[in-house]
């Protein structure tokens, strides 16, 4: 198996189930059935993890819309943009390994932001992944896209 480095992790978060909190943390536990602590965790596995592009901000920020980090609803933020890749690849962040199962569909809350948002993110919002191999991830953690031989 072949990887190449694309990037680092630049936040992590969590939505608590107790109080549907958003937290930043400096690492997470992932396993198969997604993000231990987090309010989706064992629910619907192909949308548990929430992989968003620093890019998604920065498009939002041209309009001159400023949103905070983490308001996309992510659970990972990364220095890199994924949304072209192929339903199927495989990324180890972390001591982990996750596979893009889908694109990340809008959110009506995102109009809450503003009413532009949902538009200008229509196909730039995220990318959800599934575990395929239970692990760490901490903020700083290297980006590396596998290759199968």
């Amino acid at each position: 198996m072949q990887s190449k480095n694309v990037g680092k992790v630049i936040a992590l978060y969590i939505t608590t189930p107790e109080n549907n909190e958003r937290i930043s943390k400096n690492i997470l536990q992932v396993d198969e059935e997604g993000i231990l602590l987090d309010k989706h965790y064992g629910k619907d596995l192909d949308r548990s993890i929430l992989v968003t592009s620093i890019d998604s901000y920065k498009l939002v920020e041209k309009e001159g819309i400023t949103i905070p980090q983490g308001a996309l609803g992510e659970n990972l933020l990364i220095d890199y943009n994924p949304y072209a890749l192929p339903v199927g690849t495989r990324i180890q962040i972390g001591t982990s390994i996750v596979k893009i199962c889908q694109d990340c569909t809008m959110c009506k809350h995102l109009s809450s932001i503003d009413k532009k948002v949902p538009k200008l993110l229509k196909d730039d919002r995220g990318v959800f992944v599934n575990v395929v191999k239970p692990g760490w991830i901490k903020v700083d953690d290297e980006i590396l896209l596998l290759d199968e031989k």
